[in-house]
């Protein structure tokens, strides 16, 4: 390879290179350079393999040893230990204000490290970031970045060193550590911080070198320290010794570490994995759903990498059961991700999709790789805390020697001045007498014995410290400092006195700056397996039911329903249809609606409780939008082979739906009403040899059998039920089996009064004493009413025995014995609200409560 030598301005490369002769390389040449000033014609011939490997590792030790590799001793880069030097340097300590970090940036730039601002700014915001670092070293002021985004530029932030870091550079100017040259030869710099605490154990490091790379995980201050101590204690110890306090990394940002063997085999041999997972909870996050909040991340992976990866997935079908997915992460409530489950699939199967398929879950390879003596070595556990140790040893005793030798030197000056003054006016004379300070110093140091210190150290005292009182003081300071000395001497010379005021040193560091353990540490046989459980819910059979008060819930095909006799504060039931987990139900309103509801999406009834409370259900109004003066009044399974929907309106229409509904649509008409008609009660009907029943408002009650109805299409708008006299209305329409044991309940009182206020008489009567009729009569009385009564609040009929509950939800006792079936009522102690019976027993109909709105949303 022919080249031109470079012009004037630069001479020629003829001799070896540094590098070259570290690796046995030097560049050769074919000839001599030519004896000419004309150095564009000056050309060398050089052997382009020899050219190419020596620039190489000109190169490649570069990036090694000033970028890429921390040292093991203070686990710092050159470029971090530049910038907290640099900053110790400008007075940047926690107890002063923030400045610019481009001012830091362009000191440490100008002065020390000659390779750009980023690489300097990237290191800088590294150190000040709490999801980085576990103790971070600098104190940030502005936007210094989160785990997807970047910091904000070096003109818009500040920063100051923080607490942590002054333990970094504490003792630095003791002669604690050695200095070099800087690029320039201008500057000094340290070639390694005094580091108080084990900071490549504490904050760990990354870096990608020319043929190596490094990449050391974060760990807990105090559990380190520990771990420190004991060794500095037994230098033999161990390493499973030393895993009893150091049992695995601590990562910054917590969450839950699985697989304890590979952290073994980093611990060993310097080398080794485990997997990184976010920590998770599985909760009720809206009245309707559960779902999955993450609180912790692995270590590197940010919120906003996680939701991109989940909406992908979720896309593309690969991920399924997610509903929704919200970034509720703030400043003050920290990280908080609440992925919504959709009803139907199962959270925990969920979330082991979400560790599978997403960055919830993630690889963290240790490669210990630091420089030990200026060489890359790969590290275990403990031969990391034997090289710190060593170093803070080294430390501690240069810091010793250092502060003996100005103790001793200030015991010096101490002592002559105390000569000084126990012969004062001696003193004071000998300096009068003399012709200048170069004599005065002579003859103090002939007459009383004094080095060239002492006496240059006396004349420049000045008269007010020769005071009776800075005697006493000097007598005092002489016998701190020979205490001192004899202390440090102590140190010197005893190998365990120094090995205890390493350990003791760290062991404050632990106790100030500690935090708890954020990352749990999980064996691989701890985690439990989800492979077992299906993604989906199963379709088992269920049953869905509706209170009088509006509330839905399902609960197991098998379960107990509320019986009689049970005294829980929750209200009745006034429907209960069969149905699957995964299948559908219809809600009947009071406007001839049916709006499809998913069984999957209602909450399940606590199997354990006896009997089952309601309290669990949630309201209608959370599934379906209901017009203004609509109410729920029944359920339909639609299930196409059931005898079909029975419905009663005010009116006294009656009609039974053909079981024939659109698969597409979500809601659709079963009746077609007449102005001002309203559906009172829906019932599925079970047999045709069910009686339909009507009791309207005048206290009349109409049963038929249900097989007198023929079967209707939905616009149908239904048939003739019951024959109203003039101002009377239907208040109760329901579905009885005439084969079972039933019973009639009236509630009578005056139209007049508020809904709610009247107590009013109620009745219970045997069914069976009420004859069946035709269709479309009038029916019989089942009420006679007293003076101040003129209509039925309220009237059921079904299954016995019969169970009355209060606005409230609290039991209201009825009247026990039976009266005539046209009998008056006996006064009651409170309102009554809904009445039901003991439904979805195998041989008992679902039957409607009475009133006006029996399920209101």
């Amino acid at each position: 390879m022919r080249r031109s030598a470079p012009g004037a301005a630069r001479s020629g490369r003829t001799s070896p290179s540094f590098f070259g002769r570290m690796f046995g390389m030097a560049r050769r040449t074919s000839s001599p350079p030519p004896a000419t000033e004309d150095f564009e014609e000056r050309i060398l011939d050089v052997d382009v393999s020899v050219e190419m490997r020596t620039s190489f590792l000109e190169y490649a030790y570069s990036v090694i040893y000033q970028r890429a590799l921390p040292d093991a001793r203070d686990g710092l880069k050159p470029v971090q230990r530049r910038i907290l030097y640099s900053m110790n340097e400008m007075g940047l300590r926690p107890d002063r204000g923030h400045v610019k970090s481009s001012r830091v940036v362009g000191d440490v730039m100008g002065k020390l490290h000659p390779h750009g601002d980023t690489a300097i700014y990237d290191a800088l915001v590294r150190m000040a970031q709490p999801f980085s670092m576990r103790l971070p070293l600098i104190d940030g002021h502005g936007n210094f970045g989160s785990p997807d985004d970047a910091p904000a530029a070096m003109r818009y932030t500040e920063a100051r060193l923080a607490t942590a870091a002054m333990l970094m550079t504490e003792s630095i100017d003791e002669e604690t550590v050695d200095f070099k040259p800087n690029y320039d030869g201008q500057e000094t710099e340290p070639t390694v911080m005094p580091s108080a605490f084990p900071n490549l154990l504490v904050n760990g490091a990354s870096g990608i070198a020319v043929g190596m790379a490094t990449n050391m995980a974060p760990h807990n201050l105090v559990e380190v320290v520990a771990a420190a101590r004991h060794l500095i204690k037994k230098p033999d110890a161990t390493l499973d010794e030393l895993m009893r306090f150091i049992p695995g990394p601590d990562l910054p940002t917590g969450g839950v570490i699985i697989g304890l063997e590979g952290i073994r085999d980093a611990y060993e041999k310097g080398r080794g994995t485990f997997r990184m997972r976010a920590k998770c909870t599985i909760e009720q996050v809206t009245p309707r759903r559960r779902g999955i909040v993450v609180t912790e991340l692995p270590f590197n992976v940010g919120p906003e990498r996680v939701v991109t990866k989940i909406k992908e997935l979720v896309t593309a079908k690969k991920l399924q059961g997610i509903a929704d997915l919200k970034d509720l992460t703030d400043r003050h409530k920290g990280l908080r991700l609440v992925i919504e489950i959709k009803n139907g699939f199962n959270p925990e199967a969920v979330l082991e999709e979400l560790y599978r398929l997403t960055p919830m879950e993630e690889t963290f390879g240790i490669n210990n790789v630091a420089l030990v003596d200026g060489e890359p070595r790969t590290l275990g556990l403990k031969e990391l805390l034997q090289v710190y140790i060593d170093h803070r040893i080294d430390v501690v005793r240069r810091r010793s020697i250092y502060r003996r030798r100005k103790r001793e030197e200030r015991l010096h000056l101490v002592e002559g001045l105390l000569i000084a003054l126990l012969n004062i006016d001696e003193v004071i004379q000998v300096i009068r007498s003399s012709d200048d300070s170069a004599q005065a110093r002579s003859r103090l140091m002939q007459i009383f014995e004094l080095s060239e210190t002492q006496a240059a150290y006396i004349l420049d005292t000045p008269l007010r410290r020769l005071t009776k009182y800075d005697k006493l003081e000097l007598e005092r300071e002489k016998s701190s400092l020979q205490e001192e000395i004899a202390e440090l001497t102590e140190i010197l010379s005893s190998d365990a006195r120094l090995r205890k005021v390493v350990s003791t040193e760290l062991a404050q560091v632990a106790k100030a700056y500690g935090t708890p353990r954020r990352t749990v540490l999980m064996d691989s046989s701890e985690v439990s397996s989800t492979a077992a459980i299906p993604l989906e819910v199963p379709d088992d059979p269920c049953r869905v039911l509706l209170s009088s008060t509006g509330l839905l819930a399902r609960t197991a095909d098998t379960a107990p329903l509320p019986a009689e006799g049970a005294r829980s504060n929750h209200d009745v039931l006034v429907a209960a249809v069969r149905s699957t987990v995964r299948g559908e139900v219809g809600l009947v309103t009071s406007a001839g609606r049916l709006i499809r509801v998913s069984v999957v999406d209602l909450p399940t009834l606590p199997a354990s409780a006896d009997p089952p409370s309601l309290s669990g259900g949630h309201p209608v109004s959370e599934y379906v939008q209901l017009r203004p003066d609509e109410t729920v009044v029944g359920l339909s399974s639609l299930d196409p082979d059931s005898p079909g929907l029975a419905l009663g309106t005010t009116q006294g229409v009656v009609k039974r739906v053909v079981p024939e509904y659109p698969a597409n649509r979500e809601e659709f008409e079963v009746i077609g009403l007449k102005p001002g008609d309203t559906v009172v009660g829906a019932v599925e009907l079970e047999s045709d040899k069910h009686d339909l029943v009507f009791i309207t408002s005048n206290a009349q009650m109409l049963r038929f059998p249900a097989s007198a109805v023929r079967p209707q299409g939905r616009p149908a708008g239904g048939m003739a039920g019951i024959r109203l006299d003039e101002g009377a209305r239907v208040v109760f329409f329901g579905a009885v089996d005439p084969e079972r044991e039933a019973r009639v309940v009236t509630i009578a009182g005056s139209q007049t009064a508020l809904p709610g206020t009247q107590m009013g008489g109620c009745k219970v009567s045997d069914y069976a004493e009420v004859p069946r009729k035709g269709r479309a009569t009038g029916g019989v009385r089942v009420q006679r009413f007293l003076k101040g009564e003129d209509c039925l609040l309220l009237a059921w009929a079904g299954q016995a025995p019969p169970r009355a509950v209060s606005a409230t939800g609290k039991p209201v006792p009825l009247p026990q014995e039976l009266g005539r079936r046209d009998g008056s009522g006996t006064r009651l102690t409170q309102a009554v609200a809904a009445v039901g019976g003991p439904l979805g027993t195998d041989d008992a109909p679902p039957s409607s409560a009475g009133g006006d709105a029996p399920a209101e949303a």
